[in-house]
């Protein structure tokens, strides 16, 4: 039998490969991505972080499994004072200081996760979050593997994705994920993965809002 996650990957192969030829992406990658653009990423991204945690917070407060409750404890926790340690780098580094509303996409994006919480059975809520550890991961390591610039005013962002720690928070998120997937419905698992494959057009989403730096038209 095939693993959840295995499947569910192939089903948003698409949208990964979407992602990667992103301009967003592309012009990170060669470090000439326009400072406006990425600016507005951090910020967008920061009041995403915030509700992530929130849901990985309560992902945790319903699961059973000592083991896993600890790793979601450390998920929300560890994971999220990483990030926010690297966007507290690039804010000052661009000398950030405005605060920033959530775009459209932003707001669709963390009210879709909310919402998975609320409403849908605790593995459907995991498989919606799952995307945004496991194709962080796929693009950090694209990056470091395909990029030919050595000097990268993004290189630290580059390099906490495709890093050895953040793969190893990923490896784990897909373990427990797949653990409950095995132990559910199949008609559960059928939602997981449309969960995992909206959450995954999400990702492509959050980048092209940045790139267009998307405001409310009203």
């Amino acid at each position: 039998m095939m693993l959840w996650s295995n499947s569910a990957w192939e089903n948003s192969l698409p949208v990964y490969q979407k992602i990667i030829v992103h301009p967003f992406i592309s012009e990170l990658k060669e470090g000439t991505l326009p400072e406006a653009i990425f600016k507005f990423y951090i910020q967008q991204d920061a009041l995403y972080l915030a509700d992530f945690g929130k849901v990985l917070s309560g992902i945790a407060s319903k699961l059973t499994n000592p083991n896993h409750i600890q790793e979601y404890l450390k998920f929300s926790s560890a994971t999220i004072l990483v990030e926010n340690a690297l966007h507290e780098t690039f804010l000052k580094q661009f000398n950030i200081t405005s605060t920033a509303q959530k775009s459209p996409s932003c707001l669709m994006y963390t009210n879709y996760m909310h919402a998975q919480f609320a409403t849908q059975p605790l593995e459907v809520a995991m498989a919606a979050v799952l995307p945004c550890f496991w194709i962080y991961k796929e693009v950090g390591d694209y990056i470091q593997a395909t990029q030919t610039k050595k000097e990268n005013t993004y290189q630290n962002w580059i390099d906490t994705y495709g890093g050895e720690e953040f793969a190893a928070s990923v490896q784990k998120a897909i373990e427990i994920t797949n653990h409950m997937a095995a132990s559910t419905t199949a008609h559960i698992r059928l939602k997981m993965t449309e969960a995992f494959l909206m959450a995954s057009k999400m990702e492509w989403l959050f980048w092209d809002s940045a790139y267009q730096q998307e405001t409310w038209k009203i």
